[in-house]
This record gives structure tokens, sequence and C-alpha cells, in this order.
């Protein structure tokens, strides 16, 4: 099983990109590094920079098809910039044509908003976003963890960094069913 981790050349928050990548290898599965430009990113704890982690494919090689689910971190700078890239956008919007799960945690909803793909869908996020949900047609609710299946897909959504053990228990359940 292979799973997607699409973040910004800068700006996604570590523990939001290490700790789903982390359950997902514990899990069994292949997480996968993918990028808006090649080479490697760099993730930031809140505003300070922290590690960099190498791109193992850019959104101009990527195809929905190898994934089994998609993991977006988030991070206030990476999704900002995410949702500014179309060929990021189309891959986001790739995974709820082809009815592969998606988890976006923080900022992430940002890109599914600007993917078209929250209406009708229940979902959380950093507090901040959930104005932009709503006016976007999604439902928000102040949840830990949300799991909808309300569309084409499922679609897991978490608050903050300090829902990460919720988020990616949801993560490993949805994505690796036999592992979880």
């Amino acid at each position: 099983m292979q799973v997607a981790f699409l973040v910004a050349p800068l700006g996604a928050e570590q523990a939001e990109l290490t700790r789903p990548w982390q359950a997902v290898a514990d899990a069994g599965g292949t997480p996968k590094l993918v990028s808006t430009a090649s080479g490697k990113v760099q993730a930031f704890h809140h505003l300070d920079r922290a590690d960099s982690f190498p791109v193992d494919l850019t959104v101009g090689e990527a195809s929905t098809v190898p994934f089994d689910g998609l993991v977006l971190p988030g991070g206030l700078a990476n999704p900002d910039a995410l949702r500014l890239d179309a060929k990021a956008v189309a891959f986001v919007a790739s995974f709820f044509t082809a009815g592969k799960p998606v988890a976006a945690i923080c900022h992430a909803p940002w890109i599914l908003i600007e993917a078209d793909v929250v209406r009708g869908r229940t979902l959380t996020s950093y507090p901040s976003l959930r104005t932009d949900i709503r006016n976007a047609g999604g439902t928000w609710v102040d949840e830990q963890v949300s799991i909808c299946t309300a569309g084409p897909n499922t679609l897991i959504t978490s608050r903050r960094p300090r829902d990460l053990e919720a988020f990616d228990a949801a993560v490993v359940k949805e994505f690796l069913p036999g592992n979880a």
C-alpha cells in the first residue's frame, strides 16, 4: 500500500508530516513524498526551520493510480502555497474523483477548498479555517478528528498537532485496514 504525502517545498509542519508518515510505515505501508518541485522540502516547527526531506516525485510526475491514499500535512505556509499550484490542486482533486481516501490536518483543508471538494462534506481544521470551509459549502466541526464518508471517498480531517494520535489512528485504519 502506497500513501502519497503532498507538501510544498517550504512550510509543512514537521510533526504533521513525520508522525503520520511513521504511522503509515509502522503499519506496513509505503509513504512517498510528493511536492511541487524536486529536491528537498523544508519542514518547520511552527515558524522555525526544522528538518528537510527528499522528494520522491513532483506533482507533474505523480499520478493517483499507484497510491491508496493521500495525506495533506498542514502548517500555515504549506497549504497556502499548494493551493496556488494548479498541478497540486488537480492532484488532490484526482483522489476524490478516484474515490481514494484523503486525510488533511490543521491548515491543509485550504487546498481542499481550492480543489472544490468540501461542498456537502463535514470536516474539521485549525479553527481559523471554519469560515472558509463553511463558505465553500462544507460543515465545520470542532472535533479531534472527523471522518466523513458523505462523498465519493473517505475524508479524514484533524485540527492541530496535539490531535495527531487520533489522526494517525484514523489514517492507518482507513488507508491500511488490515493493520489497524
